[in-house]
């Protein structure tokens, strides 16, 4: 599993990861496991794996460390 850092949240369901190679990835409120979506913060750490979605690359299966 890769680790990164909250970027954004946004009130619409997604947000984004800061990765260790300086690009963002795109999460969905539906792949978050552990915690409540609404409970994200921006600056926790988190551990995620890469995935495709309809739009390009996007976390899956994250979770606060």
């Amino acid at each position: 599993m890769a680790e990164g850092t909250i970027k954004r949240v946004t009130d619409k369901g997604f947000g984004f990861i800061s990765t260790p190679s300086g690009t963002d990835m795109f999460f969905h409120m539906s792949n978050v496991e552990g915690t409540r979506f609404e409970d994200l913060r921006e600056g926790q750490k988190v551990s995620y794996t890469e995935g495709r979605g309809p739009k390009g690359p996007r976390a899956e299966n994250v979770r606060v460390i």
